[in-house]
């Protein structure tokens, strides 16, 4: 009997352990998914609008300027972005000059992807640009040096047959102020003013798209579709998510993958308890033969197993989802377990707990403590004929 019940407690706590475990990497990657989103929104916009045929369109039409005007709209930055070649200290990248308006600066959150350096595009009135990080390393851009500049190189628009080919570009100069990281794809940007982007690409009216955000408690799917019924076929109106499709994909896919390996894992502990309950059978057949003598129907009995094997599981579970929503708890507000990197943005692994998460893992390990309970019942009852034999 001794042995049955440290196999039972090795059973529960491989139960505890995996429920736990799982607990803890879903809002492990909760927190994840939170954090990328929140550096990727300072420069994916809640709704992006842009042509659908071609690179650029003139943004100075009735509809546009009374959707600059509504009154739900808390930023409202026309875009004039083009690959182009940025060159420092005899050294060349090509990069994308993202040119913005005054609202881009509206992010809240604008200044925690700086790196070095700040956010500023204007001062003094004098233009400067920021760049990512991919430009800064390729290029070793010193932005504490207020004498360095970058020159950016960009192909005519009207280009002539001149036998100088540097006559067959636009280069303009332009101080950099920051470094600022988010993301392989956006780390190769350099931002700076929309009007230093309409000299340098020679595009006095048109942009490539425009970016919205709106203020907290609009519906964004409303406000998505209102657009593009008023806008019609020729303008593509994405939501943050449809800007990154491959992006939220990639965490669904690496979420889920997790999750069914820590599942197996949770497989394998609850199926041990069909080993504990038939053991259980053997060293209880003198007491199945009792409650049979006394009126105990097969039923009755595979019930009495089912019920151990669920109250195992059960326990198990609750007592590993409070564990992991208390260690939860913890590295939220303490950061207990860091990531190991001087990372400025990120220092401790994020958490984000959801509701859906606990009832989902609850779930997971009821399903499957329902067959293993259900197989070792059904084990209870083949024991059962085998006490009658035995009598």
């Amino acid at each position: 009997m001794h042995a049955i019940n440290i196999i039972s407690g090795i059973s529960m706590a491989g139960v505890l352990i995996g429920s736990a475990a799982l607990v803890i990497i879903l809002s492990v990657f909760n927190g994840f998914e939170v954090t990328i989103l929140n550096l990727y929104g300072n420069f994916c916009p809640e709704i992006k609008i842009e042509p659908r045929l071609g690179k650029t369109f003139n943004p100075n039409t009735a509809y546009f300027n009374s959707l600059h005007q509504d009154t739900r709209v808390f930023s409202f930055t026309p875009v004039l972005q083009e690959k182009a070649l940025i060159k420092y200290d005899n050294k060349s990248f090509i990069g994308t000059i993202k040119g913005v308006g005054r609202d881009f600066l509206k992010s809240p959150l604008i200044d925690s992807t700086i790196q070095n350096g700040s956010f500023t595009l204007r001062s003094g009135g004098q233009e400067y640009a920021v760049l990512g990080a991919e430009v800064e390393n390729n290029l070793g851009v010193n932005v504490k040096d207020k004498f360095s500049t970058i020159q950016i190189y960009s192909p005519r628009r009207q280009a002539g047959n001149g036998t100088d080919p540097l006559d067959e570009f636009v280069v303009r100069p332009i101080t950099p102020s920051g470094v600022f990281e988010v993301g392989q794809d956006f780390d190769d940007m350099v931002v700076t003013t929309i009007d230093f982007t309409r000299e340098l690409l020679d595009q006095p009216e048109n942009v490539t798209a425009l970016e919205i955000n709106y203020k907290k408690g609009t519906d964004l799917d409303e406000a998505q579709q209102a657009i593009q019924e008023k806008i019609g076929k020729d303008f593509t109106v994405k939501n943050r998510r449809e800007q990154n499709t491959e992006l939220y994909k990639t965490l669904n896919y690496e979420r889920w993958f997790i999750f069914m390996i820590l599942t197996f894992v949770l497989i394998i502990a609850i199926f041990n308890i069909i080993g504990s309950l038939t053991m259980l059978v053997i060293d209880k057949r003198k007491d199945i033969a009792i409650l049979t003598s006394l009126g105990a129907n097969k039923r009755l009995i595979q019930g009495i197993f089912f019920c151990e094997g669920m109250m195992i599981s059960i326990t198990g579970c609750i007592t590993g989802i409070v564990l992991g929503l208390g260690f939860c708890i913890l590295q939220q507000r303490f950061g207990l377990v860091k990531m190991g990197s001087k990372m400025s943005m990120i220092d401790a692994y994020p958490v984000s707990m959801r509701l859906s998460d606990f009832v989902l893992v609850f779930f997971t390990v009821s399903i499957i403590a329902v067959i293993a309970s259900g197989i070792s019942a059904r084990l209870s009852i083949k024991g059962l004929t085998d006490i009658k034999h035995d009598l």
